[in-house]
């Protein structure tokens, strides 16, 4: 499994989160709602640091991070991030 973030992505974290060199923001299963890859389940997104990653892309020294107990939410997919609408969009990597 791998996370491709996209720059309109990049900036969002940047802007909208604060997100900066040395931090990690972490994708987590989330109950309610749907992804490309999931029904019934959304993904989370927060601002900490994760542990036992099972995947994870360092982008501008920002570290996107997958823990071990969500990896069943992206059931082994590559996973693209990017933004629509200001909206982050968790879709399968082509």
């Amino acid at each position: 499994m791998k996370i491709k973030i996209t720059e309109e992505a990049l900036r969002y974290f940047k802007d909208e989160m604060g997100a900066q060199a040395g931090d990690t923001i972490r994708f987590f299963a989330k109950y309610g709602g749907s992804t490309d890859l999931t029904q019934g389940f959304s993904v989370g997104v927060h601002m900490e640091d994760v542990p036992r990653p099972v995947a994870e892309e360092v982008v501008d020294g920002i570290r996107f991070a997958v823990s071990d107990q969500d990896e069943w939410l992206f059931q082994g997919e590559d996973v693209s991030v990017s933004v629509h609408n200001e909206e982050i969009i968790f879709s399968q990597a082509k």
